[in-house]
């Protein structure tokens, strides 16, 4: 059997850490292979060696059979290698074309960069691959699926033949994820090779042909997807086997908590995005938030919790209002919040993931005395909630950025649930995350729910929303359209109501 690429017994170690342990991974020409594995399990790490970001400490790398040393991404290029990384490495303030082309432009016999030769080029490939953007948009302006798509076109302009996605679908909308598998196939079929990383086990089911399973920096095995199922390679990745049915009793809310009357947020254009929007939720319940992205889900989570302004309504905690108060005084009002953007609103990135731990009491006693942070107080917190929410860290010292994406999103949901606000607002709280993590939050969350407090979950993913929520509020163009009970609906019926059809529960005849 001649594979693409082998990486054999690949050792990689940090300061007291074994990432990557004696694993083993070997990828056939036109196969989409899944590397599967909890958050921290060392997959990112593994591929990074193989991009040439990282060098092993053991073990060897052959291309088409040939042994090489890939000492920096760009040796990985020369070799046919590219990689779509978790976080985008692009420019925002450059076009689509300027960002593909960047390092690698096209010049004209003067050494001027020949940029409609590069459009041209990038062109060819879009339509050849079925990936479609503007070359002359800037990155800014463009969605986060389309940003992908860049990212794809950069490695395919340098001639990639193994492709390598790192978490491709984190951050994407159900469309979006279905658009990239459509992709992935047409890179197959064009005789590409892909290394997808991922913890989501119905895409590796829907998409990949094989699939390697690591465990705590450990290979486990490697499967075809044709002879294994969904709850195997759960029980593979995490070592035990994992419910995907959230188990809840019946909720019995009580008084309001959170109370918003025709609310309206504006963007930076001056356009209504959040629409004189109405929403109850109380004490003992979960309220689930479905829709498209894009539909005033983010501006909403923004107006409560003072990140943004509203232009008008009412917001009320507890029958107090905290309309436009400032992010602090609505934290201290009794709110969490889980952002869906955990670099952007979650964690100082350069700071270490114990001070991140105190973001939002660290002011406080016992964190603080006469304006002097006490570090023995913080790190005991921190040391606990690690414990806790089992963040997969060398140290409570390490900086917050060092952590896998999945880590950092545990280190944040710790925090934020550990304060036991009374209105805990979680945007995306499972995105990142492996099975068994996202088993644990869910439980986290209905813990709260049992103790009183009230819960606003904002997802992407349908089948969270409808475990979950005790009530599931659907959200289109800036407006709650529908209420519905979980037990009452399902996929389906809540896709056509957040495209903006009008279907009652247990009706098939939709309006327009």
């Amino acid at each position: 059997m001649e594979y693409v690429i082998e990486m054999l017994n690949i050792r990689k170690e940090f300061p007291g850490i074994v990432a990557n342990d004696n694993i083993t991974v070997q990828l056939k020409k036109g196969e989409i292979h899944a590397l599967l594995g909890e958050n921290g399990a060392g997959k990112s790490t593994l591929m990074n060696v193989l991009f040439g970001l990282y060098q092993p400490e053991q073990g060897e790398i052959r291309v088409k059979g040939e042994k090489v040393n890939i000492t920096n991404p760009n040796i990985a290029n020369e070799l046919g290698i590219g990689m779509v990384h978790q976080h985008f490495m692009l420019v925002e303030p450059f076009t689509v074309t300027q960002n593909i082309v960047l390092g690698s432009e096209p010049t004209k016999k003067s050494g001027v960069i020949d940029i409609e030769r590069a459009r041209k080029d990038i062109k060819e490939i879009s339509d050849r691959y079925g990936l479609k953007v503007d070359p002359d948009a800037k990155i800014s302006d463009i969605s986060v699926g389309m940003q992908q798509r860049v990212e794809i076109l950069k490695t395919l302009y340098r001639g990639a033949e193994v492709l390598i996605f790192d978490e491709p679908t984190a951050v994407l909308t159900p469309q979006e994820i279905h658009e990239l598998m459509d992709i992935m196939r047409s890179l197959v079929k064009e005789g590409k090779s892909i290394i997808l990383i991922t913890h989501k086990l119905k895409e590796i089911m829907e998409v990949c042909d094989s699939c390697t399973v690591i465990r705590k920096g450990k290979g486990i095995g490697t499967t075809d997807t044709s002879t294994t199922n969904v709850n195997e390679l759960a029980s593979l990745m995490v070592g035990r086997e994992v419910n995907f049915n959230t188990v809840k009793t019946e909720s019995h809310p009580k008084e309001t908590v959170l109370k918003i009357e025709n609310l309206v947020v504006k963007d930076s254009r001056k356009v209504d995005l959040v629409k004189e929007l109405n929403l109850e939720i109380r004490a003992g319940e979960i309220v689930g938030i479905a829709g498209v992205d894009g539909n005033g889900q983010s501006e909403l989570i923004e107006a409560i919790t003072g990140l943004t302004k509203s232009v008008s309504g009412k917001i009320e905690l507890k029958s107090k209002n905290i309309t436009n108060k400032t992010p602090r005084k609505v934290t201290e009002s009794g709110i969490g919040h889980i952002p869906q953007d955990r670099h952007r609103f979650g964690l100082v990135l350069d700071y270490s993931i114990g001070e991140n731990m105190v973001l939002q009491t660290y002011y406080k006693k016992p964190y603080s005395k006469a304006k002097v942070l006490n570090y023995k107080e913080i790190l005991n917190k921190a040391e606990k909630l690690i414990q806790e929410y089992d963040v997969r860290t060398p140290s409570v010292h390490t900086p917050a950025r060092a952590l896998s994406g999945g880590n950092q999103q545990k280190a944040i949901i710790g925090r934020e649930v550990d304060r036991s606000p009374d209105l805990l607002i979680a945007a995306q709280p499972t995105r990142g995350l492996d099975v068994g993590a996202i088993e644990f939050i869910h439980k986290k969350l209905i813990e709260e729910r049992d103790k009183g407090k009230a819960i606003l979950l904002v997802s992407f993913e349908l089948d969270e929303i409808i475990n979950v929520s005790d009530r599931i509020a659907v959200m289109f163009d800036g407006k709650i359209v529908a209420e519905v009970k979980p037990e009452e609906t399902n996929e389906q019926e809540l896709g056509l109501l957040m495209a903006g059809s009008k279907v009652k529960a247990g009706e098939s005849n939709v309006t327009e």
